[in-house]
């Protein structure tokens, strides 16, 4: 069973990645929605995804780390709707929309980092 919760997972991230077609910037996020579909499937089927993970949640820790200041600013303004219309009307919307999914790449490395550790002797 955990491995068909797996499949569905890395699943969900390849239709993350082909949805990404409209995005101001689309490659960026079809290969980091592809990154994590790849790190659980590596994680599935061989012992070779400790790196691959490891480097994926630093990369993510920092740039989602990077986007805390547009997050302070959007609640700074009143954490006013970020799912209107898909034109950003202000500036830290887009920015805000990225970090939600960093974060979400982040949990799901996470996740899977933390069962990687598990795993050892």
């Amino acid at each position: 069973m955990k491995q068909y919760l797996n499949l569905i997972l890395a699943a969900v991230f390849i239709l993350f990645a082909y949805f990404q077609y409209n995005d101001p910037d689309p490659l960026l996020w079809i290969i980091a929605y592809t990154y994590v579909a790849s790190c659980i499937l590596l994680y599935q089927y061989t012992e070779l995804s400790l790196i691959p993970i490891t480097i994926g949640v630093i990369i993510s820790l920092g740039l989602f780390i990077s986007y805390i200041p547009y997050i302070y600013d959007w609640v700074k303004d009143g954490m006013p709707s970020i799912t209107g219309s898909m034109k950003a009307e202000s500036p830290y919307i887009e920015m805000v929309r990225e970090s939600l999914g960093i974060l979400l790449i982040l949990l799901v490395l996470d996740f899977y980092f933390i069962k990687l550790l598990r795993k050892r002797p």
